[in-house]
């Protein structure tokens, strides 16, 4: 794929296409292209996390070995592990190819650097990610108030 095939793939993909198409340019000349086998664990529950992963092409099973949970199954477009690029963190679940597949890498240390050059990039980003933490605390208002929890609901 040339970049401005990357650059395309990457605006499909929700969280960076509000980051805008200079930005993603950054990322598209940095990500690492990488050929997942089915079978293949790209990365396992309780590992470092130092990159996001965007699924290009096949599916992969999340699974955060919790048991009776039977996991995600994420497909093409899908972001895997957004949070790792912008702060340490340990991978939650353990990714394995259920097919043939491909992921595009992007490094911690990129996207932070593409942030510190686009600061309205930097801030559509903190503004989806703070409305999707409000969505959050909402929805678990919400739950609580069914169980009975001590707020009420409110």
């Amino acid at each position: 794929m040339s970049i401005e095939d990357d650059i395309r793939f990457f605006e499909q993909v929700s969280t960076l296409a509000l980051l805008g198409r200079e930005p993603l340019r950054i990322l598209a000349i940095g990500a690492e292209s990488r050929y997942v086998h089915g079978g293949e664990i790209l990365f396992r529950r309780g590992e470092s996390a130092d990159a996001a992963y965007v699924v290009q092409e096949g599916s992969f099973q999340l699974a955060s070995e919790v048991q009776g949970q039977t996991g995600v199954m994420v497909g093409p477009g899908a972001l895997i592990g957004e949070i790792a690029l912008l702060t340490e963190a340990k991978r939650p679940a353990t990714a394995t190819a259920c097919e043939p597949s491909t992921v595009m890498r992007i490094p911690r240390t990129l996207f932070l650097k593409m942030l510190e050059g686009y600061p309205d990039a930097a801030r559509r980003l903190r503004d989806r990610i703070l409305a999707r933490t409000e969505q959050a605390t909402r929805e678990m208002r919400k739950v609580r108030g069914k169980l009975g929890g001590a707020d009420g609901g409110k």
